[in-house]
């Protein structure tokens, strides 16, 4: 399917103008340095194959992983290079996890003062059982002081350098705990640039579908800043009903685009009014997997880790291809380049796109659960002291998820 999309104004995030509508969402072990710049190159040309021009904006927003606060102020080595970006990377786009007001802020306070961010985006998403547990992420704007404070500090610290300040979030805890309505608006009220909303619950993780019409009711709620849609967007086609179905301002793209960075080629080119879309041969896609690799190499400064890293990415960009059992097992423990590429040789490369092999969902939906939190935290709004020394415990000592 080939539809074109009607055409969308640019994204106004603060002062950085986003010339396709769409972010790239930030996922731990997946959206760092290397993997932004080639999502970067192919939303650049699904803009310039669209007519698009290269005037003052991004193609795209482009989101890092998840940095921890406290490990952002305590400097550690993991979160100083998780918030490395290409020397043409911009908006420098970082997102900040944390439970704590003073620690939040003291993290922004340090990417402005030291000029490592243009944008920050904070998480109140994460459903995993070890940041809800301790009532971050996805939990936490059921407490809703907490959440107001978080934001507004964050907007202090930015706000008076020009930073933009964005919150992605959730429908809430479970269908018995909505939070988004009343999160939306008052991350609005607190002088927020955008607000984001992945249309699913804690509870459903990944699971099941995302109820669009969720986002649909957030953008009717907050109306002085753009409201961004995210969940189930495999394809530009399904990014185009997105935005058609629910009146949001932009889509927010995560596992849509895993192995497949030329997704936003196409959502660019969608989001310009044009039908181009990339479905590559098997020697193309090895082309841009080999080069993916080489960029991790890069990042991480040694050939080893870089190809530890790649392996998790093999089976996404294989997806659909006729491979074998037995050389995909073998792709999935490279250690070398050299290994890579004799592996890459032995691939049947003039495969085309397999197309309902290859489109639709990416990475792992798990099953619905219910979501870890502290004790009694769905009690009340409001924290006890119990929680809030919880809470205070909450902030991982490792960024990235």
């Amino acid at each position: 399917m080939t539809v074109a999309a009607p055409v969308l104004p640019p994204l106004q995030i603060g002062p950085h103008t986003i010339d396709s509508p769409v972010v790239l969402a930030p996922m731990a072990g997946i959206t760092n340095r290397a993997f932004r710049r080639l999502c970067r190159e192919y939303g650049d040309e699904g803009l310039a194959a669209a007519g698009g021009t290269d005037a003052s904006g991004s193609s795209c927003l482009y989101v890092s992983e998840m940095i921890t606060s406290r490990a952002l102020v305590e400097r550690t080595p993991v979160s100083m290079k998780l918030i490395e970006h290409d020397p043409g990377e911009s908006p420098r786009s970082v997102q900040l996890y944390g439970v704590d007001p003073v620690t939040v802020g003291a993290a922004v306070r340090m990417l402005v003062e030291e000029n490592r961010a243009d944008h920050v985006d904070l998480n109140f998403g994460c459903p995993v059982p070890k940041v809800t547990r301790k009532g971050g992420g996805s939990a936490l704007p059921w407490k809703t002081e907490l959440f107001r404070g978080i934001v507004r500090s964050a907007v202090r610290e930015a706000g008076a350098n020009g930073i933009p300040v964005t919150v992605k979030m959730r429908v809430g805890i479970d269908v018995d705990h909505e939070t988004f309505l009343d999160a939306g608006r008052i991350a609005e009220d607190e002088g927020v640039a955008a607000v984001a909303l992945h249309a699913r619950t804690a509870a459903q993780a990944y699971s099941g579908e995302a109820d669009w019409s969720r986002i649909a009711e957030l953008k009717q709620a907050v109306t002085s800043v753009p409201v961004l849609g995210n969940g189930d967007i495999w394809s530009a086609e399904d990014a185009v009903r997105m935005v058609e179905e629910t009146g949001c301002d932009g889509v927010v793209v995560g596992r849509g685009c895993l192995g497949r960075p030329w997704l936003f080629t196409d959502l660019a080119a969608a989001f310009a009014g044009s039908r181009v879309r990339v479905e590559p041969t098997l020697e193309e896609v090895c082309r841009v997997l080999r080069r993916h690799a080489e960029l991790l190499v890069d990042f991480h400064g040694d050939e080893g880790k870089g190809c530890r890293d790649i392996r998790k990415h093999i089976a996404w960009y294989t997806k659909g291809f006729r491979v074998g059992g037995q050389l995909r097992h073998q792709l999935a423990l490279v250690d070398t380049l050299s290994d890579l590429d004799r592996l890459i040789e032995g691939l049947d490369l003039d495969q085309g796109w397999p197309r309902d092999g290859a489109d639709g969902q990416r990475g792992r939906a798990g099953s619905p659960r219910v979501v870890a939190l502290p004790d009694r935290w769905l009690e009340s709004r409001e924290l006890d002291e119990a929680q809030r020394a919880a809470v205070a415990q909450a902030e991982l000592d490792v960024s990235g998820g």
